[in-house]
């Protein structure tokens, strides 16, 4: 695999499209395009970190599909719940990402505050029915 494959397969995985991308980077969407298509073009290295901030990973991730040092330590000394939770969390796309995100913000403040107004509840249900529907 190349740096293509595992643009594409980030892209995927966000639910981005090559022209949100382009927006986001400033970099056109017929060169973005050109990165897609082509197994032995590669981007210059300032095209190549503006495309990794955009996508939130390394550079290194792009070009050889390896996860930083950092993130792998991350995964291995948490709990198993927590990577259970951090596995579930990496299959969604980013507004699923950011509504799952909502409502765990939204649980931490019940659990730790449950005197809360019943109105907390009603966002909270909000939140579900949306990432539900």
């Amino acid at each position: 695999m190349g740096f293509n494959e595992f643009l594409k397969g980030e892209l995927e995985y966000r639910g981005m499209l090559v022209k949100e991308l382009a927006t986001i980077t400033g970099i056109p969407k017929q060169t973005l395009d050109k990165y897609l298509l082509s197994r032995g073009c590669m981007p210059p290295a300032d095209k190549a970190v503006a495309i990794a901030q955009a996508l939130d990973v390394s550079v290194e991730y792009l070009i050889t599909g390896n996860r930083s040092q950092k993130l792998q330590k991350i995964k291995h000394f948490s709990s198993p719940e927590m990577k259970t939770i951090m596995d579930q969390v990496e299959l969604l796309n980013r507004e699923e990402r950011k509504i799952v995100e909502i409502a765990i913000n939204e649980l931490v403040k019940l659990i730790r505050n449950p005197d809360r107004t019943p109105n907390s509840f009603t966002l909270l249900q909000k939140v579900f029915l949306k990432l539900f529907r």
